[in-house]
């Protein structure tokens, strides 16, 4: 057998490029002859294992075309994890006499002077040919510095603009529901209002038809609800539907608001109503099918309520938009609240058939 390797060797080693191909061929075309007659399944020793690791992490992406015996990811795997061990290995000593961490301290000379922000910080230094120190190093070196490590924020941003004008400023937008009516299913435009300080809605009822009659209808609604709520409408963003149309801005652009559009594919300038628009999808509308015009605006009411005075909201402290009817147990003058209540004092209060529930404590 020895001598029989030592042939093949020498007929390898003196063989042409073209003809070590067709050795590697027939080779491939035996052993999977050979393969055919084993087991489904060939158990692999670690030590074998090992063997196939050493010489396959040397083929490259040519390992897919030759590896039988194994699946091709389990061997590149196992040349990742053997790397990560040997590197994890040196980083403990090196560690343990220096205790410097995974990146040697950082250089004066690439340390901010202007405001970057965490990402563009990282793609400068590795612009300059510098290694980029990890995430969490950067963000270190930007708050040592005073510097805020996320987007840029301050005058002229569009952070800067929501903050300075949430009072004031409204976001519109067009919502689409398919519904189920006597000559089969149709489409219903919803005209929602939400106002970015308070994240309180007004939404308009249900419409088949669009029109430039009816929009305008629905601004004049707007309006007058922003006044009998006492919210503030100075201006109003929408993106650049066709629905809303020259005469619905003029018609605003009359009661003193300013119209400010987005810009084309950018839905997260208009963020606040359309993050509501998903709200109002998913915990109401996708429970249903809806049957006809009445049957929406009777769900899209009792969301809005829901809305407004029961259900708790994260980017408000987790409180309700206005303050309810929903009774309470305690006065702001007795005891503080538990950690701990009582089943007994647990009551739910639902709506749209269980869809929306909405729990609070009995009042003594």
């Amino acid at each position: 057998m020895k001598t029989l390797y030592h042939r093949l060797l020498l007929v390898i080693a003196g063989a042409t490029q073209k003809e070590l191909a067709k050795y590697v061929r027939y080779l491939k075309t035996e052993d999977q002859m050979l393969r055919s007659k084993l087991p489904r399944r060939v158990p692999v020793t670690e030590k074998e294992k090992a063997k196939l690791v050493k010489f396959g992490s040397r083929l490259g992406g040519a390992l897919e075309d030759l590896v039988t015996i194994v699946h091709p990811d389990t061997l590149p795997l196992d040349s990742r994890v053997e790397a990560s061990e040997k590197e994890a290995d040196i980083g403990r000593q090196e560690g343990s006499a220096q205790n410097e961490g995974r990146f040697p301290p950082v250089d004066r000379q690439t340390r901010p002077r202007e405001q970057l922000g965490l990402h563009p910080y990282h793609g400068r230094t590795q612009k300059l040919g510098i290694t980029p120190p990890s995430r969490n190093t950067v963000k270190n070196i930007l708050r040592e510095h005073d510097l805020d490590p996320g987007p840029q924020r301050g005058e002229g941003t569009w952070d800067e603009f929501l903050k300075v004008h949430a009072a004031t400023l409204w976001q519109c937008d067009f919502y689409a529901k398919r519904v189920l009516t006597m000559k089969g299913w149709k489409e219903l435009y919803l005209l929602v209002f939400l106002h970015v300080g308070t994240r309180r809605v007004f939404i308009a009822p249900s419409t088949f038809h669009p029109n430039d009659a009816w929009v305008n209808e629905q601004g004049e609604a707007f309006l007058k609800h922003a006044a009998d709520a006492g919210l503030g409408a100075k201006i109003v963003m929408h993106d650049r539907d066709t629905k809303f149309t020259k005469s619905f801005d003029q018609k605003l652009k009359d009661a003193g608001v300013k119209i400010r559009k987005t810009a084309y594919r950018s839905p997260n300038t208009n963020a606040y109503v359309e993050r509501f628009l998903q709200t109002l999808q998913q915990e109401a509308l996708d429970h249903f099918i809806v049957f006809g015009q009445q049957h929406l605006d009777v769900i899209v009411s009792e969301f809005v309520q829901h809305y407004h005075e029961e259900r708790p909201h994260q980017g408000m402290d987790n409180d309700v938009l206005v303050a309810g009817e929903t009774p309470s147990t305690k006065s702001a003058d007795e005891d503080p609240p538990r950690d701990v209540v009582p089943v007994s004092q647990i009551a739910c209060r639902e709506r749209l058939g269980g869809v929306l529930k909405h729990y609070y404590r009995k009042a003594a």
